[in-house]
Parts: C-alpha cells; sequence; structure tokens
C-alpha cells in the first residue's frame, strides 16, 4: 500500500525517501494485534466489509500532506510477494521503494549518485486481508464519490467506493492522505523491473526494524 506515513531512522533515507513505507507495515501490523476500538453509533443492522486487495494490481496515487506533494506508481504483486513504490516527489527526485514477502526492502535512486538503503524487516508485504476487522464509521460523500469508510486501530481511515468497491483514499493519523487516481486489477510489472541495481548489493547496510 505506499499505505504508510512514517520516518526513517537514517539521514541518508531522509534525504532520499519521505515514506519509508515498510515501515509503516511493521507498526501497523503490531497495532492491528492489539485488538479492535469501539464500534460508531450510526451503524447499520448488517455493516459492509471493505474488498480484500486483489492479488495483483497497479495503481497511481496521489499523496498530499500540507501541501508537500508526491505521485506513486504502485504495483502490488502478492503472488509472488513482491510490492513496488515508485516515488516521484513534485519537482524532485525519482525514487524506489521495493519490497519483498522475506522482510527484505531496498529504498535507492537510478541516477548519478546511485543511492541506495537496503532493510530488512519482522513482516512482509501487506497481505490482501489487511483491512479484516476494520471498524466502520459508515457512509460519506465527498466530491463525486459516495463511500462506505472504515478505520483501521486508529491508525488510518480507508475510504472505498460504494459501488464499485475500489479504494478511492485514505488517511493517516498524520493527516497525510493518498487517493487513487487510477486503479488497473490484475496489472503486473514485468519481472525484470523488479531488480534492485547491483549497487544495492554491493554496498547493503545491515539493517533491521
Amino acid at each position: 500500500i505506499t499505505v504508510c506515513d512514517c520516518e526513517s531512522s537514517s539521514s541518508d533515507c531522509n534525504k532520499m525517501f519521505s515514506t519509508p513505507i515498510h515501515s509503516f507495515i511493521f507498526l501497523f501490523l503490531v497495532l492491528s494485534a492489539i485488538g479492535q476500538i469501539s464500534a460508531a453509533d450510526d451503524k447499520p443492522e448488517t455493516e459492509p466489509v471493505p474488498a480484500a486487495w486483489p492479488e495483483q494490481f497497479h495503481a497511481l496515487l496521489l499523496m498530499n500532506k500540507s501541501g508537500s506533494l508526491e505521485v506513486v506508481d504502485l504495483w502490488y504483486d502478492w503472488i509472488n510477494g513482491r510490492n513496488f513504490n515508485i516515488i516521484q516527489k513534485q519537482l524532485g527526485k525519482l525514487s524506489y521503494d521495493l519490497e519483498w514477502n522475506n522482510g527484505t526492502s531496498f529504498y535507492y535512486t537510478l541516477d548519478a549518485s546511485k543511492s541506495c538503503r537496503t532493510v530488512h524487516f519482522q513482516v512482509g508485504i501487506l497481505r490482501p486481508n489487511w483491512l479484516d476487522g476494520a471498524n466502520y464509521l459508515g457512509q460519506r460523500r465527498v466530491n463525486k464519490f459516495l463511500y462506505n469508510v472504515w478505520e483501521k486501530v486508529d491508525f488510518l481511515w480507508y475510504y472505498e467506493d460504494v459501488i464499485t468497491k475500489r479504494p478511492v483514499q485514505w488517511i493517516f493519523y498524520t493527516g497525510r492522505e493518498a487517493h487513487v487516481m487510477t486503479f488497473e486489477v490484475g496489472a503486473v510489472l514485468e519481472d525484470e523491473k523488479w531488480q534492485a541495481p547491483v549497487y544495492c548489493f554491493h554496498k547493503e547496510e545491515k539493517n533491521s526494524e
């Protein structure tokens, strides 16, 4: 999911990446294990549940936090155990966040700087059913969309189109917003584009989170 909004402990990585996605996933899964929050008063007798993510999809996301904008090209591939966020900061660098289900993530650029940071996490990528157990908040109409809205462990708010069941946006507790511009179910990025550059392995940092 760039579905995250956390800060990196590495000063070099802070310059490269504004959202270390996998740090969010680890924190999110820990919070999910704590338990569920109380139900809203205006819930219907039969509550809708969020649709599971397709096992493979491509989405174009517009990320916004207080006017700081990014476009994220998201490739989710649960079948092959991988997730890829290609991040373009407004008038800034193009950076890459490549995540594998074994907990390994690469944060790198492909410019002349050949910057790369490798991190080993205790969890893999988000599962398709990561929204299971979310607290239903009811329906909201924003702009031209009618949403079903859920809250997940007081960490993010997830908005799904009532008709299509596709995600339209999610908002983190920090105020950072992800707006889904396109959503292609079944789209898969070519295998060769999932390979981290060779300098990621020459300069691998033994970080764990």
